[in-house]
């Protein structure tokens, strides 16, 4: 199930917020806050705790930061010593991925935010060394856009961090469409300077951030994502299956879209010449059922083909379509591929609503239409 920014999703008396923020992880942030002269760990956790009800994620955190402030000095720079002073130990520098750290170590980022923005190098002091225990990139945005300057100014020495974590934030805290991140007035092509440096990093936590950098900035400037792309890979500064990977990753709205240009960089001929049959069984299902896709694809002259599949759905104010992957392959001259995709048109999809009328499949080669069939929604 699809999660919104408070994390209320994955089914029926499940609760993330309750899996993040307990007694038991509000007790391991008290300990690591009793190093510090007269801070009651009991009186913080029975501050926070009895105001979680009904709470999720990040209305959570709030709370929790407010709660530590409570025993926290009001004057912020003495208020990063004593956090600073509390942060347990980095997490592993020597590592390359999938190690994100607890979330309770987000609160930092929201004492910085709440208390710190008339003190920008300070709380990016701050930043810094939390986002080794937890990524800081929501909390960097708002000084993004209040000081530009003295971020900006951070963050061309932080592409050079010994610790991955850092590195990551400058590309993760600066992407344009950060998912549920505050929007930033920053000019979505000067993070380029920084995607240049962090291209050829050597962990996957970096380069996977690059790629999701790019391909949110495909969809506001593409030529400058596809250009990028292009010099890195006569730059060779990266591994090339390393490269490859990102550039896959980076260009997956272009592709869907079907851009050439795109699809030419990943080996993709977009005038691929091809012959192609579809067909649908039942033509006629009522939501919540099965429909079976059959596509068969010839090239005559043999190559890479990408095969996806688009369905274009009725709407009582008109239709709406959503891209959705087959098989990428190289086929011989004459090989006939053959493909069977069995998709159930959901009723209870997050994402979007079925509705009963006339559907298509459009089948997709290379980026280009080759063939479409239609079908009915009825109800259930």
């Amino acid at each position: 199930m699809a999660r919104g920014p408070d994390g209320q999703g994955g089914g029926a008396g499940y609760s993330l917020a309750d899996q993040l923020f307990n007694r038991g992880t509000l007790g391991v942030l008290a300990q690591e806050y009793s190093v510090l002269p007269g801070f009651a760990p009991d009186r913080f956790i029975e501050t926070a705790l009895p105001r979680f009800e009904g709470l999720g994620v990040h209305a959570r955190l709030e709370v929790i930061a407010e709660a530590l402030a409570e025993q926290l000095a009001s004057d912020f720079p003495e208020m990063v010593d004593q956090v600073e002073a509390a942060l347990p130990s980095p997490l592993d520098p020597s590592l390359r991925d999938d190690d994100f750290g607890r979330f309770i170590h987000a609160v930092p980022g929201v004492l910085a935010m709440r208390h710190g923005m008339d003190h920008p190098e300070r709380a990016l002091d701050l930043l810094h060394a939390a986002t080794q225990r937890f990524s800081m990139e929501y909390a960097i945005r708002p000084f993004l856009n209040r000081w530009p300057d003295q971020v900006l100014a951070r963050l061309d020495a932080w592409v050079e961090d010994p610790h991955y974590h850092v590195r990551r934030l400058v590309s993760e805290g600066t992407r344009p469409k950060l998912p549920w991140g505050m929007g930033i007035s920053l000019d979505p092509l000067l993070p380029l300077r920084f995607l240049d440096a962090l291209h050829g990093d050597e962990t996957r936590f970096v380069t996977r951030s690059v790629a999701n950098h790019l391909n949110d900035l495909s969809k506001i400037a593409p030529d400058a994502v596809l250009g990028r792309l292009e010099d890195w890979q006569s730059g060779a500064r990266q591994d090339a299956k390393e490269l490859d990977w990102m550039t896959r990753h980076a260009l997956r709205t272009a592709v869907k879209r079907g851009e050439p240009r795109a699809l030419a960089l990943l080996g993709y001929r977009a005038d691929l010449p091809v012959r192609a049959q579809l067909s649908l069984d039942p033509p006629s299902l009522p939501i919540g059922e099965t429909l079976e896709i059959v596509a068969e694809i010839e090239a005559p002259e043999g190559g890479a083909v990408m095969v996806d599949y688009r369905l274009r759905f009725h709407r009582p104010k008109g239709s709406a379509e959503k891209v959705f992957k087959l098989r990428s392959v190289q086929l011989k001259p004459g090989q006939r591929l053959r493909l069977v995709k069995r998709h159930r048109m959901k009723g209870d999809a997050t994402t979007f609503r079925l509705h009963p009328g006339p559907h298509a499949v459009i089948l997709q080669v290379n980026g280009r239409d080759v063939a479409e069939a239609a079908f009915d929604l009825r109800e259930a």
